[in-house]
């Protein structure tokens, strides 16, 4: 299906276009993550690949950390700066929700507002990753660990990371999909070779030919796995609850009755996303100190708190996915706003109250499908961990699950905008044609 939807969708010249300028930028993405910083040996982080908070860090990034390139930090500053501008608009700060109220123009200034903050938070992560990785590798990061290579460093990478995310922005404005998942996609799906090789080399070179059987045996029942949960993913994030409308006849033009749809997932794989890269920064910090020689209890507490490979870890991973679905879900469907809109066309839902009866409605709506969502989210997030820790499976899966949800989200953005296409072609043609 997807490969007779894209054939239909080629044939058309501004689709094309489109995918190209996209392939363009990644493109452009990938060559960067090749190129290291200057005065930094790359492969001393090879020794550091079993912590976590190392490979949520290179997953955020799109895998550019691998390298210590100079998209090392990849979009993580420009989402952690957008996790704090919404919050900000939650009343806290009255600018902020000021500006949430002005549509397009204020918009603007809150995306203007984000790249401010994404820029301090990139140059303080910058360079807190970096001393952080040179005091925890064996074979040192840092050629000549002084201020003025740290601050350069911390140049380089901020520079890089405000690169990546105006790269991100280019595709959202003129390419294909949304610009931020793109970059993220695409470093998953380049890293896909090195993981089955990862897998290849474990269960197939590195064992003895007495248990190549099992190694078959047991390597099939991984991809029945993971086919099962891709099938489950995709389902679930393409259900819809649909909510019958009915039109008053004030409405000139409209139908008597349609249906509002909404996600089963309202959040989409954005709560993973920021989950990701909340947890990754304080775990950075912690294994920093424990390093360092802060070994106080409440230092060891915390690392254990945000390390997917305690207990402890993996259930605030988990939280952190719940909250976060909970307050996208109410950021991309606000139900005062909903009630408003559907009151202003003439529209109400069928046994509801319209105005504050529709909203309480909605919001009452909107937990449960969060609730639904987040538990969806967090099963499929942690239980590549769990497998992991449970049957000691190589690290190259342990975080399958959300560069599952992310490749088969974005995929599935990508299709309904092929069919958006196709769609507009369609009425387009049809316009042209009675002309």
């Amino acid at each position: 299906m997807f490969f007779k939807l894209l054939k239909e969708a080629l044939k058309i010249k501004q689709v094309r276009s489109k995918i190209l300028f996209t392939i363009f930028i990644v493109l452009v993405f990938r060559i960067g993550t090749t190129i290291t910083v200057p005065g930094v040996n790359a492969k001393s982080l090879e020794a550091l690949n079993g912590l976590s908070f190392l490979n949520m860090l290179s997953l955020v990034s799109g895998n550019a950390l691998r390298n210590f390139s100079v998209f090392a930090l990849g979009v993580s500053p420009y989402i952690t700066a957008s996790i704090v501008v919404q919050l900000l608009q939650m009343d806290i700060l009255p600018k902020f929700v000021e500006w949430g109220k002005q549509g397009e123009v204020g918009r603007r200034k809150l995306n203007q507002a984000t790249r401010y903050i994404a820029l301090v938070l990139a140059f303080v992560q910058s360079i807190g990753i970096t001393a952080g990785f040179h005091t925890l590798s064996s074979a040192k990061l840092v050629a000549t660990p002084n201020w003025q290579t740290y601050l350069l460093i911390g140049f380089l990478l901020t520079t890089g990371s405000m690169i990546v995310t105006w790269l991100g922005e280019q595709i959202t404005d003129k390419g294909y999909g949304n610009g931020v998942s793109m970059i993220i996609f695409a470093g998953i799906v380049a890293a896909i070779p090195g993981m089955i090789k990862s897998i290849y080399v474990d269960y197939f070179v590195n064992v003895p030919s007495s248990r190549i059987t099992s190694s078959i045996i047991f390597v099939t029942i991984l991809i029945i796995a993971v086919l099962l949960i891709v099938y489950f993913t995709t389902f679930v994030q393409q259900a819809e609850y649909k909510i019958p409308i009915q039109y008053t006849k004030i409405a000139q033009g409209a139908p008597s009755s349609s249906y509002l749809p909404l996600k089963v997932n309202p959040a989409g794989v954005i709560p993973v996303i920021f989950a990701s890269s909340i947890t990754a920064a304080p775990a950075a910090i912690f294994q920093f100190l424990t390093a360092t020689g802060h070994n106080a209890q409440w230092v060891r507490v915390a690392q254990s708190l945000f390390a997917t490979t305690t207990a402890s870890g993996i259930v605030m991973y988990a939280l952190l996915i719940i909250l976060f679905t909970f307050f996208y879900t109410f950021v991309q469907i606000n139900p005062e706003k909903t009630a408003e809109n559907l009151q202003k066309s003439g529209a109400y839902i069928h046994g509801v109250r319209p105005g504050k009866g529709t909203e309480e409605y909605m919001s009452k709506l909107l937990r449960r499908l969060a609730t639904v969502g987040s538990l969806f989210l967090g099963f499929i997030s942690i239980l590549p961990i769990l497998a992991k820790d449970l049957f000691g499976l190589t690290d190259a899966v342990a975080l399958g699950g959300t560069s599952l949800l992310i490749i088969i989200a974005t995929g599935i953005e990508g299709m309904k905008q092929l069919e958006g296409y196709l769609l507009k072609r369609k009425y387009t043609g049809f316009m042209n044609t009675t002309e």
